[in-house]
């Protein structure tokens, strides 16, 4: 075993090595060829809204989930292995634009790895691009699959009708221990239908 000394030197060389590796295995991800680790579990979200529709007073409180969609969902819902899977939610309320967001953050060697979790009442959500469409009961889930996008982290974004209003769910992980991506957003999604507040 070669042991490398010597501070910047170190770091570039370190650097090197990574990025060959993410060549060879697809467990890194880069940004403009330069290997990077998540630092903050989230990617831009390619979320567009449909024009809300008028309602009455009465009818607004009814437009938000009678539950906390963060509480909907839990570790025990997710692949990943953490310590404590009756934990909370890593973050909440983090993303201003829509009424409800949260994520669930986890760390497999040097990446972070989980889902995010967006609700906007009262109107859909649609994606400004998508690779296409399944079936989930009776509700249609579109999908962006960016496994192989090296702009930005792996993941795969998935939206649908719910609760009155549209969900954006987010699964980010370039681990490749976990099962293909947008896999892992299906099963957020069938969850999430199970559990889906009415009235």
């Amino acid at each position: 075993m070669v042991v490398w000394h010597g501070g910047p030197m170190r770091r570039v060389v370190l650097s090197l090595l990574v990025a060959a590796l993410g060549l060879t295995s697809g467990c890194a991800y880069s940004v403009n060829g330069t290997p990077v680790s998540a630092g903050v579990l989230d990617i831009e979200p390619p979320f567009s809204s449909g024009t809300p529709e008028p309602t009455s007073e009465s009818d607004s409180p009814d437009a938000a989930p009678a539950s906390d969609l963060c509480k909907l969902l839990s570790w025990k819902d997710l692949p990943y292995d953490v310590r404590d899977k009756a934990a909370a939610p890593t973050d909440t309320g983090y993303d201003p634009q829509f009424d409800q967001s949260c994520k669930w953050q986890t760390a497999v060697d040097s990446l972070d790895v989980g889902v995010t979790l967006r609700f906007r009442s009262g109107r859909p959500i649609t994606l400004e691009q998508n690779n296409g469409e399944f079936q989930l009961a009776d509700r249609k889930v579109t999908y962006f699959d960016r496994t192989t996008d090296t702009t930005v982290q792996p993941s795969c974004v998935l939206v649908m009708d719910y609760a009155g209003g549209g969900v954006g769910i987010i699964v980010i992980d370039g681990s490749a221990r976990f099962g293909a991506i947008c896999d892992q957003g299906k099963k957020v999604a069938e969850v999430l239908l199970a559990k889906e507040p009415t009235g």
